[in-house]
């Protein structure tokens, strides 16, 4: 069985805002893509067009939930909240301690966990363990895949510093995915964790996932909503002032017309 590093250098990471996810799926895509095109084996679709069968490492599940109520909000109105889920880089990664062969292993230096795809038999015991679903086997390659963090672009030199950074994070256009180094108190992502008050996912499981949630806000009410976009949704002619007060004004001149708002 393969052994964990007893401490790493760093632990790499992602920070995932359920706040602002809006549950467009660009960090899927992003993630399928680049991966496809650029790592190792490219990720099968065994029905791409069909039932969509195929090797994704990273999904976004939608649950619609009901916050718990309080004095402030008795009976608070349910919201969509948008889950993200792909491998958690565990500091206690059972699906590395599982592997018979040694493929499943945790870096020293950043503490990353990846697949050593040459040996890997696809056996399926490091998904079994994962208590995440994180682990998927390829059909078509017959091993084991998950997130690698992207490590072939975050040490690659070749691209802009921008782009240094994971496929998903750099794709998502509400920044709701963050990444950093997570073992520094002082980086980016640890005091928004911090600040937020990020959670574990499953802590009861034990495996110490490196990767964070921060969890969504309470949403106003919907009686709340409506009373702040009612002057909104009045007709512009009722008094309208500035360009729309002259086209009404201007219409209410035409011989026969009538805007119907005021004169």
């Amino acid at each position: 069985m393969t052994q964990l590093p007893p401490s790493t250098t760093r632990k790499m990471g992602l920070v995932i805002d359920l706040d602002t996810c809006v549950g467009c799926h660009a960090c899927v895509i992003s993630c399928k893509g680049w991966n496809t095109e650029n790592y190792g084996a490219p990720l099968s679709d065994q029905d791409p067009y069909g039932d969509a069968s195929g090797t994704f490492l990273n999904r976004v599940h939608s649950f619609e939930v009901q916050p718990p109520a309080c004095d402030a909000q008795p009976s608070p109105a349910a919201q969509l909240v948008h889950f993200p889920k792909s491998c958690l880089h565990c500091e206690d990664a059972p699906c590395v301690t599982v592997c018979p062969t040694g493929a499943s292993y945790k870096r020293v230096e950043d503490g990353i966990v990846l697949v050593n795809e040459d040996n890997c038999i696809g056996c399926g015991l490091c998904a079994w363990s994962c208590p995440y679903g994180a682990r998927e086997l390829d059909l078509a390659a017959g091993v084991m895949k998950k997130c690698t963090l992207c490590v072939d672009r975050i040490y690659n030199q070749n691209l802009p510093e921008e782009d240094r950074i994971p496929s998903c994070v750099r794709t998502c256009p509400s920044g709701a995915r963050h990444f950093g180094d997570l073992g520094d108190a002082d980086s980016d992502v640890s005091k928004l964790v911090a600040e937020r008050g990020g959670f574990d996912l499953m802590p009861e499981m034990g495996t110490k996932p490196v990767n964070k949630y921060l969890p969504p806000r309470p949403k106003d009410q919907i009686e709340d909503q409506i009373d702040i976009l009612a002057p909104l949704l009045a007709p512009v002619t009722e008094g309208a002032g500035g360009f729309m007060g002259w086209l009404d004004k201007a219409l209410d001149k035409l011989p026969g017309q009538s805007s119907g708002g005021s004169s």
